[in-house]
């Protein structure tokens, strides 16, 4: 990699010096500086740094999609740009604050934490594309630069749209992100900044009606648009934009061993969720069904949620440097949920606002020598609502190859908006309520070394809320879902132990991943499965004098049956059921994937086993997951 790079550079340099030899008389020496890949960095929220990365492993062929990240524990819907049902309920992440909600709409949508800022020696561009299912393309164009060795720009846009094999499944998403890195000469100030505008629309069919057709194999089913499915022109809209910005100063003019700093985060969003239903009445063979109740609407359903949030975080920061890092802090959450009505019926009144204002204080403490890094975080709220956040973490690099890490978290996290309050047009998925806080106790830790990674879990849940089919025995005999959040006032306990191994011989290698999960509770409310696993067989080498670097094999990924969670359009929410479970198929997919210079291309053969395995592959009860799928795609790395 940092060969390709240098060479790549250096040959810029020779054309550029050779050019002016030529137009020059006399000879002069040119000192040249060659930029290392060091200087092209990606720094997090938290500064965690990172560096450009061009070469082709197989945790790259992991990343390769949607979601540009190694979706183990998450499984996909039929479709790209779909939701994913959640295998590894560790993979969930937790703020003390009330959130939006409709969280089975927002695996692709981009929170704060989650933008990278850079720092680039040249100009860097990236360009990211791969097929779709049926007719669209995925693609993702970034680019990146420094006006001056203090101060960046990036700006990025991820587009997707795919058709999907079923009715009514197109997808069409879009992430538009701009960020700015600077910090003065000195260091005595320094901000991060950025901007994203994120929609994602998504047609909503409900499901299959037929799953005995689907797992009957029919031939005359091979062509999916032939199963019947719930809605034929449903759709979702989620869209957000937000402007984010994370700065401070130093008091100090000059750094010392002693040095105290003024912080200051903002943070404005605003989403906006819209169900759109134009025909109500569903037909399942010749009877009409009312998939999701009574409606006040005929037709034309089109339920609309607005929320708008600001936060705005000051703090002071003392920094030792034998001692580490104190801050301490205090902050002003403001946010607003909200419909266009007020709703009386039944004796019941649904309000129109559910509006917050939360103070809170805290402090933190950060070490960082030697050997050890840590951070110890704890907040509570020091207005009417209760809510507090205990975070601890500790990390100890026992080698260049060996790390440890701990971290311990205790959250008492006030409900989502959702949970509180919804309108819609189907009479039976309005509601008000006043939940509980949830309250969370997790420990964790992780081991990483040439050998093995490992990485154990457990957590304790108390007032959990969660969405329940509620539907009576009619109902369900009239084939309609009815779902609202419930909170389960017991305890549930969950443990997950994963650990990750690859072995090589020669050029072959076996990449493996396991997962095992358990959960104690008295109702199954917490549903996953006990095993989840991936495993890779390849081979990889240099052909052709080493100019291409080739990387083939074989995949499998597999969970047990498990009663997963269903998924609602109507709230955009996986509920919990127990009717139905799905898994213990085998996946296997089959890839091809070279590196030619600074360009990786991806050849794959997904589910390449479901004509012999049969059709009992879902990514939810009524939601086949993907056939039998051919991609393509690459990844362009461009330095100036």
């Amino acid at each position: 990699m940092k060969k390709a790079i240098f060479l790549f550079l250096l040959a810029n340099i020779c054309i550029a010096q050779n050019s002016t030899q030529q137009n020059q008389s006399k000879k002069d020496t040119t000192t040249v500086k060659i930029a290392t890949i060091d200087l092209y960095r990606f720094i997090t929220l938290e500064n965690d740094t990172t560096y450009i990365d061009t070469s082709l492993t197989i945790q790259k062929e992991y990343s390769h999609n949607y979601l540009r990240k190694d979706i183990f524990g998450l499984l996909p819907f039929a479709n790209d740009g779909q939701t994913y049902n959640t295998l590894q309920y560790s993979l969930t992440d937790f703020t003390p604050y009330p959130e939006f909600g409709f969280k089975a709409k927002h695996f692709n949508f981009l929170e704060a934490n989650q933008i990278r800022y850079s720092s680039v020696a040249t100009p860097v561009t990236e360009l990211y594309f791969k097929t779709t299912i049926k007719k669209g393309q995925s693609v993702d164009a970034f680019i990146t630069l420094n006006t001056s060795e203090n101060l960046n720009f990036s700006i990025a846009y991820k587009g997707l749209r795919s058709e999907g094999e079923y009715i009514n499944q197109l997808s069409s998403t879009g992430n538009f992100r701009f960020t700015t890195n600077y910090q003065t000469k000195n260091k005595r100030y320094s901000a991060k900044a950025h901007y994203t505008f994120q929609d994602i629309l998504n047609e909503e069919n409900g499901g299959i009606t037929t799953i005995d057709n689907f797992e009957s194999e029919d031939p005359n089913y091979n062509n999916r648009q032939r199963f019947e499915v719930y809605f034929n022109d449903a759709k979702s809209f989620l869209k957000g934009k937000r402007i984010f910005v994370d700065h401070n100063f130093r008091i100090n003019p000059k750094k010392r061993d002693n040095n105290l700093y003024i912080t200051h985060q903002f943070n404005y969003e605003n989403k906006f969720f819209e169900y759109n239903q134009a025909t109500v009445p569903s037909t399942v063979g010749n009877t009409t069904v009312f998939r999701f109740g009574e409606s006040y609407k005929d037709r034309n359903i089109n339920d609309q949620t607005r929320y708008n949030k600001m936060y705005n975080k000051a703090g002071l920061i003392y920094e030792n440097i034998t001692l580490g890092k104190f801050q301490f802090f205090i902050d002003d959450f403001r946010s607003n949920f909200y419909y266009k009505q007020i709703l009386i019926f039944d004796n019941r009144t649904i309000p129109s606002t559910l509006s917050q204002e939360i103070n809170s204080v805290g402090g933190q403490y950060e070490y960082q020598k030697n050997k050890w890094n840590g951070r110890f975080l704890y907040s509570r709220s020091i207005t009417n609502q209760s809510l507090s956040n205990l975070d601890a973490k500790l990390v100890y690099d026992l080698s260049e190859e060996t790390q440890l890490s701990f971290q311990y978290q205790n959250i008492n996290k006030l409900p989502n908006n959702n949970y509180n309050l919804h309108q819609s047009s189907y009479v039976q998925y309005n509601w008000s309520n006043d939940f509980k806080n949830e309250k969370i106790n997790s420990v964790s830790a992780n081991a990483t070394s040439r050998w093995v990674d490992l990485s154990v879990q457990f957590s304790v849940l108390k007032d959990h809320l969660y969405f329940n089919i509620i539907s009576d025995v009619d109902q369900a005999l009239a084939r309609t879902q009815i779902v609202a959040p419930t909170q389960y006032g017991g305890t549930i306990s969950y443990l997950s132990l994963k650990a990750s191994r690859e072995i090589t011989f020669g050029h072959f290698a076996l990449d493996n991943t396991i997962l095992y999960q358990r959960v104690d509770q008295l109702r199954a409310i917490l549903n996953v499965p006990e095993i989840v696993t991936r495993n890779t067989f390849y081979y990889s080498n240099y052909l052709f004098k080493q100019a291409l670097f080739l990387q083939t094999g074989i995949s499998l990924n597999y969970f047990t049956s498990y009663f997963a969670n269903d998924y609602n359009p109507v709230i955009g929410e996986f509920f919990v059921q127990n009717e139905k479970q799905i898994g213990n198929h085998p996946n296997f997919d089959f890839f091809i994937n070279a590196k030619i210079q600074r360009t990786r291309i991806f050849f794959k053969a997904e589910h390449f086993n479901s004509f012999l395995t049969g059709n009992n592959f879902y990514a939810s009860p009524n939601n086949p997951s993907r056939d039998f799928t051919i991609r393509f795609g690459l990844i362009w790395n461009f330095f100036n």
